[in-house]
């Protein structure tokens, strides 16, 4: 079996064997679902992608920038273990305060700061050294959000970005969003202080990618 159908069936089976039930991750994607939170969220496959990342790399701060209902959040918070601590950053009022309860429902809300507004203005508040960055907001700002976490980042900290190929439109890309996404590849290749790639992903989300970057001397 190929396309579309293989893909979600390959997904099921991924979540049957490998991700199994998970109370906290179900009540945080319906109660996103209840408060009207777009259904846009990484998928469970994703989400352990970043937990395990976190986790293996050591991270113990975590910046985030988009975090919808908190489901990536309450991942990343499960990688970076007691010691650690995740600072998310939410442009909507309302979802950070679902994505709080959510946190709170998880149990992490020890380990993790929800930031409120527009996250160019809150990224220059930030201060300190971030080991672990995931992107997943607004593609128009990409590079300037990359541009942030290299600025808060230590030497050798892995910077994640979503939706870098959307369907594919990033070989045509028609809309802004894919005209980000695109300009992004160039951007990253260029950077001096930046290597990575990016890893095309197929499930129930449809066919999209993450671009991986380690921060070099």
């Amino acid at each position: 079996m190929s396309g579309q159908a293989g893909w979600t069936q390959v997904y099921a089976l991924v979540g049957g064997t490998l991700l199994g039930d998970d109370p906290a991750l179900q009540a945080c994607l319906s109660n996103s679902a209840k408060h009207g939170l777009p259904d846009i969220a990484v998928s469970g496959a994703q989400a352990r992608f970043l937990e395990l990342i976190a986790k293996i790399s050591g991270a113990r701060r975590v910046l985030e920038v988009g975090t919808l209902g908190a489901y990536s959040t309450i991942h990343l918070a499960r990688g970076v273990g007691d010691s650690g601590h995740v600072t998310t950053l939410e442009l909507d009022p309302a979802f950070a305060e679902v994505a709080r309860a959510n946190i709170a429902e998880a149990g992490l809300s020890n380990r993790v700061n929800v930031v409120t507004g527009p996250a160019l203005e809150s990224l220059t508040m930030l201060d300190g050294t971030f080991d672990l960055a995931f992107i997943d907001a607004d593609k128009a700002n990409n590079i300037r959000y990359v541009d942030h976490a290299v600025r808060l980042g230590r030497t050798g900290m892995l910077i994640i970005v979503d939706n870098v190929v959307r369907d594919g439109a990033v070989l045509d890309p028609q809309d802004e969003s894919a005209r980000a996404s695109r300009e992004l590849y160039d951007y990253a290749a260029g950077h001096p202080r930046l290597q990575g790639t990016a890893l095309q992903t197929v499930g129930d989300k449809g066919w999209d990618g993450m671009m991986l970057l380690e921060l070099t001397d």
